[in-house]
C-alpha cells in the first residue's frame, strides 16, 4: 500500500515538474482543456443569475405589496387561475354579454374594504422630443409609499418631489435625446415637466415610460386634450393592496374580488396556491385549457435542447483534450524513456503520463472557472441589455461549480489515458531516440465509425419522434460525432488525395498530415468538436428564427405604411399629412387615396348622427362564407361541418382583414404599386377609368355593388345585418382579381371617374407610401413632431417587417460556442505546429527557403482547421434536426388537442417548423476559421531555425 502510494506520489511530481519545464506546451493543453470549462462556467453562472425566484418575480410584478388588482373584462364578475395568467366570464365565453366598461373608481370599490391602496395609472401618449414625437408611457404612482419598493430601481438624480417633476426610463432617454436636467412635454399637455432623475424596470429595461406622482401629469395631459377639442384618454389603472395584520391577500378574497370584475396577483396565493378543487375556473372549464396547453408548449423540445447541448459540451471537452495530451506524452518520450531505463516498468510510465493529466486538469479546473466567473461577471451589463432584463444578483453555486472543475480533472485524467497505454508499450529504445516507428492503418476502426455514425443518426432521429426520452437525441447525436471522430484518420487519408492538384507548399502541408495521422486526426477530432456545437446552436437558431418569421403577420407590404387623418372630419388635414410624409420619411413611391361619403363629409364611419351616411361594399349572398350567414353562426354547422367550411374560398377572411378604416378606396394604379399587386390588367382597368375588385367575392359578372346607406341608425338597430343593410344600389365595372390576392384590408380601389359616374362624393382620406428603406427612430420621431406642427390627429402604420427577439440561451450558448470554436481551432492547430517542429527543422537543414517555413507551417494549420471545419459542420447539422423534428412532433400535439377541444380549426392543423441551414454561417467558417489559423501560425513560426541537434542512440 505504501509502495503503491509513494508510487503515484513520485509520478505526480515528475508530471508536475515536467508541465512547469515546458510552459509552452503546458499552457497549450490547460488552455484545450480550461476553454470549455470557461464556457460551460459562464453558461452555469449565467443562467442562475438570470433565474428569478417566485418571490423576486413577484417583487418586480407588485413591489412590496400583498397584492395587485386591475379591471378583467371591463367589470364582469369572472373566475381567474391561481397565478391570475388566464381568466374567463362567469358562465364562459360563449354566454358573455359584454356590460359598460368600469373606470378606476369601479375597480377601487372591488377591492375588499379596509385595506390601504396605492393607485398605479398609465395611459399611452406621444412626448415631444429632441427629434419631434415619440410614442410612450405615462405612468403616475407614488413611488414614497414603501409598497412600490422594488417595482422601480432608480439610475441616478432622485425621484420627483411634487408636480413638475417627472423621471424617465433609461430607455426613453436614449430614444429621446433628452437628459437628467431637460425638460419634457406630452403633446397636449399645457406645461412642460422637468426630469429630475432616470430609473429602470429590472424587467423591462427597454421600456420607454415617464413617471410622476398622482395628479401631477395625466390631469394635465387630459386637460390639454379637451383644451384642444379632442377625447381625453383613459388610463389603465390597477391597485397595489396592503393587507394590515400580515395574513396576506387570500384565495377567498381573491374570489370576492373576482366577483366584482378584479383580477389579482396575490403574493400568498402564487406562493401557495390552493388546491385545484378550490378553483371555480376549473370546474367551469377544465384546467388543461388554461394551464397545460400553455405551460407545455416546446416543455418537451426545451428539455431535449438542454439534455443535447449539455451532452455535444461534454463530448466536446473529451476531444478537445485527447490531441493535448497526444501531443504533450511524444514531447515527452525522451523523458518517459528515462524512466525506463532507470528501472521503471510500464505501470510507472502510465502513471506519469495520467499524472499530466491530473496535474493539467487540475490546473484547468481552477483557471477555467475562475475565468467563468470573471467572464460571466464582466459581460453581465451586456447580457442584462441584450435581453431586456436585470439578473437577479451574481448567483453562484459551489456544488455545480465544483462539479464543473471535476469535471476538467476527469476529463483530463480520461483524455490521458490512450496517450498512457500507447507510452508504455513503446520500448526504452525507441523512447530515447524518438523514433515513432511505423504503424499499419487500423481497419476496424473506419467499420466502428461508421456503424456508430449510422446507428447514432437512427437513434437521434427516433428520439425526435417518440417520448421515450429527451435525451435520445443528445445521446444519438453524441454517438454519431463519435463515429465521425473515428473515421476521421480514414477521411484525412481521402483528403490527401486532393494534394496532386496543389501548388509546393499545400501539397506538402497535406502529405504532412496524411502522413502523421495519428498528430493531424486528433486536432482534427478537436476543431470538429467545436465546429460542430457551433454549427448546431447556428442551425436550430436560424431554424427558429426562419420559422419565426413565417408565422409573423404583416399589416401591410414590407416597408410600406399608411397615414391617415385620425378624425374624419379633419379631412382638410389630409394634404399636409401627405407633404409631410414625403418631407420626413425614405419615400419611394406615394399613393394617396380618397374615400366614399354619403351625406355630410365630416361623419366619421358607421356614425349614427343625422345627416350621417355611409357606401357599403355588398358581397353577393351567394359568395359569402356560410358560418358568418348562418342564424345561429358556426353552432348552426356540426364539428365536421364547420372544420371543412372553414376550408372554403367563401371564408378566407384573413387576406382582407382591414389595416385601415374603409375597405373602399379612390385611387390611381400607384396604389397597386404599393400594395404589391402587378397584375398588367388591374392597372391598364384603373387608368381606363375602371374599378379593380381584390376580392373576387364581391363580383358577379364583371360588376360589384355599392350599397347607398342614408339612414345609417336603421341599418344599426337590432336584428339587422351589417352585410346586408337597407339602401340604394350603384353597380360599378371592375376588372376582377384572381383568388388568393392579397388585399391589404383594400378589397375594392376606384379611380375617381368611376366614382364620379356612380354619383358618389369623395374626401381625402389618407396615402400609402413605400420606402426605400426602414425608418429609424429619430426619422419616426421627426414624422410624428411635423404631424404635431401641423396640428393634425394621425393615424400612422408602417409595417418594418419581422423584428426578431434575443433569448438569453440562445445567446449564451452562441456566444460559447464561438468562443470555444475559434479557441479550439487555434489551440488544435499550435499544437499540431508544436509537433511538428522537427519536419521545419528538416527544411532548414536541406536549405529550404526561409519564406517556405513560414508558408508551409501556415498551411499545416490551415488543413487542419479546414478538415475540422468540414467534418464538423456535417457532424453538427444532424442534433439540429433532431432538435427541430423534436419540436414540429410537440406542436403537432398542441395543435391536434386545440382541434379536439375546438379552440382551433384545420387550416391550423398546418405545423411549421422548418430546418433552415445557416449558409451564411457555414461559409464563414468554412473561410474564417482555415485563414484565421494559417495566418495565426505563419506570423508564429520563425522564419529561420536552429538546427536540431541529433538525440543520442
Amino acid at each position: 500500500m505504501s509502495g503503491w502510494y509513494h508510487g503515484w506520489w513520485a509520478a505526480l511530481r515528475i508530471a508536475r515538474r515536467d508541465a512547469w519545464r515546458a510552459k509552452g506546451r503546458s499552457s497549450l493543453v490547460l488552455a484545450m482543456i480550461a476553454l470549455p470549462i470557461v464556457g460551460v462556467s459562464a453558461i452555469d453562472l449565467t443562467v442562475r443569475s438570470a433565474e428569478l425566484t417566485a418571490e423576486q418575480m413577484l417583487t418586480r410584478q407588485i413591489g412590496a405589496a400583498d397584492a395587485r388588482v386591475s379591471l378583467g373584462l371591463g367589470g364582469s364578475p369572472l373566475f381567474q387561475t391561481p397565478k391570475a395568467e388566464s381568466y374567463a366570464p362567469v358562465g364562459g365565453f360563449d354566454k358573455y354579454q359584454p356590460g359598460p366598461e368600469q373606470d378606476g373608481a369601479a375597480l377601487a370599490t372591488a377591492i375588499p374594504a379596509g385595506l390601504r391602496t396605492v393607485r398605479d395609472s398609465t395611459v399611452r401618449a406621444k412626448v415631444h422630443t429632441r427629434h419631434g414625437l415619440l410614442d410612450t408611457t405615462l405612468r403616475e404612482l407614488d413611488v414614497r409609499d414603501p409598497l412600490v419598493e422594488g417595482l422601480l430601481t432608480l439610475d441616478r438624480g432622485r425621484f420627483p418631489d411634487g408636480s413638475g417633476e417627472v423621471v424617465a426610463t433609461n430607455a426613453f432617454l436614449e430614444a429621446s435625446g433628452l437628459f437628467v436636467g431637460s425638460s419634457v412635454t406630452p403633446r397636449g399637455s399645457l406645461t412642460p415637466h422637468k426630469i429630475v432623475g432616470a430609473y429602470e424596470l429590472p424587467s423591462s429595461l427597454k421600456d420607454q415610460q415617464i413617471l410622476a406622482l398622482p395628479g401631477a401629469l395625466l390631469a394635465d395631459y387630459q386637460k390639454g386634450h379637451v383644451a384642444a377639442g379632442m377625447s381625453a384618454p383613459q388610463p389603465q389603472e390597477s391597485f397595489l393592496v396592503s393587507v394590515a395584520g400580515g395574513g396576506g391577500f387570500t384565495w377567498n378574497m381573491v374570489k370576492e374580488t373576482n366577483a366584482k370584475g378584479g383580477v389579482v396577483e396575490s403574493r400568498s396565493v402564487i406562493l401557495n396556491p390552493p388546491a385545484d378543487s378550490e378553483v371555480p375556473l376549473y370546474k367551469q372549464e377544465p384546467k388543461n385549457r388554461y394551464e397545460a396547453v400553455a405551460n407545455a408548449s416546446g416543455k418537451l423540445a426545451e428539455r431535449a435542447v438542454v439534455a443535447t447541448v449539455v451532452g455535444l459540451a461534454m463530448l466536446e471537452i473529451c476531444l478537445l483534450a485527447g490531441p493535448a495530451f497526444a501531443v504533450g506524452a511524444r514531447r515527452s518520450h525522451r523523458q518517459l524513456g528515462l524512466v525506463g531505463a532507470n528501472g521503471g516498468d510500464r505501470r510507472h510510465i502510465r502513471a506519469v503520463v495520467l499524472s499530466g493529466g491530473v496535474v493539467i486538469g487540475a490546473a484547468a479546473a481552477v483557471v477555467g472557472t475562475a475565468l467563468g466567473m470573471a467572464l460571466t461577471f464582466g459581460l453581465r451589463p451586456v447580457l442584462e441589455e441584450q435581453i431586456g432584463a436585470r439578473f437577479a444578483g451574481f448567483t453562484v453555486r459551489p456544488a455545480e461549480l465544483l462539479g464543473i472543475a471535476l469535471l476538467a480533472v476527469v476529463t483530463g485524467l480520461l483524455a490521458a489515458i490512450v496517450p498512457a497505454v500507447t507510452a508504455s508499450r513503446q520500448t526504452v529504445l525507441a523512447s530515447l531516440t524518438g523514433r515513432r516507428g511505423v504503424r499499419r492503418a487500423n481497419r476496424i476502426l473506419p467499420v466502428l465509425g461508421l456503424l456508430a455514425m449510422a446507428s447514432g443518426a437512427a437513434v437521434a432521429l427516433y428520439g425526435s419522434s417518440s417520448r421515450i426520452s429527451t435525451t435520445v437525441v443528445a445521446g444519438g447525436s453524441a454517438l454519431a460525432e463519435l463515429g465521425i471522430v473515428a473515421l476521421t484518420p480514414t477521411l484525412v487519408g481521402l483528403f490527401g488525395r486532393l494534394g496532386r492538384w496543389l501548388p509546393l507548399a499545400p501539397r506538402l502541408a497535406l502529405r504532412d498530415a496524411v502522413r502523421n495521422r495519428g498528430r493531424t486526426a486528433p486536432a482534427v477530432a478537436a476543431v470538429l468538436a467545436a465546429i460542430a456545437g457551433t454549427v448546431a446552436v447556428a442551425t436550430y437558431q436560424n431554424s427558429q428564427d426562419v420559422q419565426a418569421r413565417h408565422e409573423y403577420t404583416p399589416k401591410l407590404p414590407a416597408l410600406t405604411g399608411l397615414v391617415t387623418a385620425g378624425d374624419n372630419s379633419s379631412h382638410k388635414d389630409t394634404e399636409p399629412l401627405r407633404r409631410a410624409v414625403s418631407q420626413t420619411l425614405p419615400v419611394d413611391v406615394r399613393a394617396d387615396v380618397d374615400r366614399l361619403v354619403v351625406g355630410n363629409a365630416n361623419c366619421e364611419s358607421f356614425s349614427t348622427e343625422k345627416g350621417c351616411g355611409r357606401a357599403v361594399l355588398i358581397t353577393p349572398k351567394e359568395q359569402r362564407c356560410p358560418l358568418s350567414e348562418a342564424e345561429h353562426g358556426p353552432a348552426s354547422f356540426t364539428p365536421d361541418q364547420a372544420r371543412e367550411l372553414r376550408q372554403d374560398p367563401r371564408c378566407a377572411e384573413g387576406r382582407f382583414r382591414s389595416s385601415g378604416e374603409f375597405d373602399t378606396v379612390v385611387a390611381d394604379e400607384k396604389l397597386l404599386g404599393v400594395l404589391g399587386v402587378t397584375d398588367p390588367g388591374a392597372v391598364a382597368a384603373l387608368k381606363a377609368g375602371k374599378g379593380v375588385a381584390l376580392d373576387p367575392r364581391t363580383v358577379i359578372d364583371g360588376k360589384v355593388t355599392v350599397r347607398i346607406v342614408t339612414d345609417t341608425a336603421a341599418a344599426e338597430a337590432p336584428g339587422a345585418k351589417l352585410s346586408d343593410p337597407p339602401g340604394q344600389d350603384r353597380t360599378i365595372a371592375v376588372h376582377r382579381m384572381p383568388t388568393g390576392t392579397q388585399g391589404w384590408g383594400v378589397r375594392l380601389i376606384l379611380p375617381p371617374a368611376a366614382a364620379k359616374d356612380a354619383g358618389i362624393a369623395t374626401v381625402p382620406f389618407g396615402t400609402y407610401f413605400h420606402l426605400d428603406q426602414g425608418v429609424t427612430t429619430e426619422q419616426r420621431q421627426r414624422f410624428d413632431g411635423e404631424i404635431d406642427r401641423i396640428g393634425a390627429y394621425a393615424n400612422v402604420t408602417i409595417e418594418q417587417g419581422y423584428q426578431g427577439a434575443d433569448s438569453l440561451g440562445v445567446l449564451a450558448l452562441t456566444l460559447f460556442a464561438g468562443l470555444v470554436t475559434i479557441g479550439a481551432a487555434g489551440i488544435a492547430t499550435g499544437l499540431a505546429q508544436a509537433d511538428s517542429e522537427a519536419d521545419l527543422k528538416t527544411l532548414t537543414a536541406v536549405g529550404a527557403a526561409p519564406r517556405l517555413r513560414r508558408t508551409l507551417s501556415g498551411f499545416q494549420c490551415g488543413v487542419v482547421a479546414l478538415m475540422g471545419v468540414v467534418l464538423g459542420s456535417a457532424a453538427g447539422i444532424l442534433p439540429a434536426v433532431g432538435l427541430r423534428l423534436t419540436q414540429q412532433r410537440e406542436q403537432e400535439r398542441l395543435v391536434k388537442r386545440g382541434i379536439d377541444m375546438g379552440y382551433a380549426t384545420l387550416r391550423d392543423s398546418q405545423v411549421y417548423v422548418p430546418i433552415a441551414v445557416p449558409w451564411q454561417t457555414l461559409g464563414a467558417l468554412l473561410v474564417l476559421v482555415p485563414l484565421g489559423a494559417a495566418v495565426l501560425a505563419a506570423l508564429v513560426t520563425k522564419s529561420n531555425g536552429a538546427l536540431a541537434r541529433r538525440a543520442a542512440g
